[in-house]
């Protein structure tokens, strides 16, 4: 996701729309391929053999058993893009569903589960309790990048912020996709780890404007 455009100067050059449950095994391709190369996921799946099929298989899960059924993650017409939405105080799983997802995470993630759940204890450490609007990933096919499709679904959950008053969050793990959230307003607050040998990941802060 190194896209230069900014959301408002292009768009309606893609269907943005919102996704359905049906095509959730091509957007979890998508993020998969998007985040293949990603600091954070090189680290969590150093075996680059089997990195695309079980990042592919987690974003499947929990697009299916999290995400969708909030009805805010957008995708465009051909899914070369996915941008996923947490709407106020729906970010945190309940202590039941975390359990409830455990043996299927166990059985995609294998050996690389604990330092998957340390990451996520680590991001979730801290996580803003004021109502806000969460973004959990934006994903764009490697060959479709620098188009500024990222930033165009970025558009329909950032208006809306500004329009209700709203504020975002979103923890960064690449420069490059933290310089694409900067352009959108977004300021970081902090730098985490993951793990003592985890790259650095950043958290960071939208007031609307």
């Amino acid at each position: 996701m190194s896209s230069q455009a900014d959301s408002a100067a292009i768009p309606d050059r893609y269907d943005v729309r919102k996704a359905h449950p049906a095509i959730a095994a091509d957007l979890a391709g998508t993020l998969a391929r998007a985040f293949y190369d990603d600091p954070l996921f090189r680290w969590l799946l150093p075996d680059a053999s089997r990195r695309l099929a079980i990042a592919r298989r987690g974003f499947d899960l929990y697009l299916r058993e999290v995400w969708l059924r909030h009805e805010e993650t957008y995708t465009v017409g051909d899914s070369a893009a996915v941008c996923v939405w947490e709407p106020p105080d729906t970010w945190k799983l309940a202590v039941r569903e975390q359990l409830s997802l455990l043996p299927a995470m166990l059985r995609i993630f294998g050996r690389n589960l604990p330092r998957l759940l340390g990451t996520l204890n680590a991001v979730e450490k801290n996580h803003p309790t004021a109502p806000h609007y969460y973004l959990a990933f934006v994903g764009v096919e490697p060959e479709s990048q620098g188009r500024g499709i990222g930033s165009i679904l970025l558009h329909p959950v950032l208006q809306r912020c500004d329009a209700d008053a709203a504020p975002a969050y979103l923890e960064a793990s690449a420069p490059r996709n933290r310089a694409l959230y900067e352009r959108h307003g977004f300021e970081v607050t902090e730098e985490i780890r993951p793990g003592r040998s985890g790259p650095p990941m950043w958290r960071m802060w939208r007031d609307p404007r």
